[in-house]
């Protein structure tokens, strides 16, 4: 068989990851004619097809798979053992791909990629931000940030925050138009904006009591989606709105919201990152988790070659 080129394998590996010769052109700084003739030739090489592909969509073939899995094994190798080399180069390690939530890439990607960017600037940074459930491993990413108790099994997961809050607020419009509720149960007698999750399930409220914690269902002539649109919605004056502390503390301070029942609130898990335990520790996602945990009053993370063992859910508050 005729020498194959590492590059050719990487591109392989891109493709079938990316599911797309355009978006692995992109990843890899090639033109996709490039990527396209690279695969012909692997398969020439191998005398056999790795990939299926059609006007729409990339797939593997059998062969195809199993070739891929023990090339990604061996390139999470190669890339653990040049981590560990500190040298002028370490830096230039392509592209860091994370997928996040709204309101995480709100409150902890925003204010860290200034930062970032400057002590990573041969680094790749695609951050996709969707609501709903990612299997990270499958599509490509290099970690995902999630609540806490919505960590995949099999995963390191990585605190970055404190117990996050959750608040019911109303515009002063609202409040001196419909008044103010004392306790959950007199929410009956509002209008509550009604949020989905990311897996288009209704969002119940939840509250912190002395006999225990509840969530309840709450009236509502508005349902939404995403954060951003409720607390809009909310300084509009057309309803209650029930949402994490830290995404309105501009607008309480600015009293354009107001926490209309301070007695009563929920402690939720932290925002956490997560990754596969069976890949290496990409070090720039190691810098951006430090980056953002600093920017909520926690300690970085240990030296790497310990993380494995301590970096477990929950063991990084």
């Amino acid at each position: 068989m005729e020498r194959i080129d590492f590059a050719d394998l990487q591109a392989f590996v891109t493709v079938l990851r990316c599911r797309s010769f355009k978006l692995a052109a992109i990843e890899l700084g090639l033109s996709s004619s490039a990527v396209s003739h690279a695969i012909r030739r692997l398969e020439t090489r191998l005398g056999a097809r790795l990939l299926n592909r059609t006007s729409r969509s990339v797939s593997s073939t059998a062969l195809g798979q199993e070739i891929a899995e023990k090339l990604s094994s061996g390139f999470d190798t190669i890339s653990s053992a040049l981590d560990t080399v500190n040298a002028p180069g370490r830096g230039r390690f392509g592209v860091l791909r994370i997928n996040v939530f709204a309101d995480a890439a709100a409150q902890l990607i925003s204010p860290s990629l200034k930062e970032f960017a400057t002590r990573w600037p041969d680094v790749r940074l695609t951050v996709v931000v969707e609501d709903r459930p990612v299997d990270i491993t499958a599509e490509g990413f290099d970690a995902g940030m999630r609540y806490g108790h919505l960590m995949p099994e099999d995963m390191v997961a990585v605190a970055l925050t404190g117990s996050q809050r959750w608040i019911v607020v109303g515009s002063p419009d609202y409040v001196n138009r419909y008044g103010t509720p004392n306790r959950p149960t007199e929410l009956s007698a509002h209008n509550c904006i009604q949020l989905l999750l990311g897996n288009n399930a209704s969002f119940r409220w939840e509250f912190d009591a002395p006999e225990g914690n509840f969530s309840m269902r709450v009236p509502g002539s508005i349902t939404l989606k995403d954060t951003a649109t409720t607390i809009a919605a909310a300084k509009a004056g057309i309803g209650l709105a029930y949402v994490l502390e830290s995404r309105v503390q501009a607008e309480l301070t600015e009293g354009t919201l107001i926490n209309v029942m301070p007695m009563h609130s929920a402690y939720g898990d932290p925002f956490h990152m997560y990754y596969s335990s069976r890949r290496y520790v990409h070090p720039a996602l190691r810098e951006l988790i430090n980056i953002i945990r600093t920017n909520n009053g926690l300690q970085s993370l240990p030296d790497l070659p310990h993380e494995k063992q301590n970096c477990q859910q929950g063991n990084f508050r």
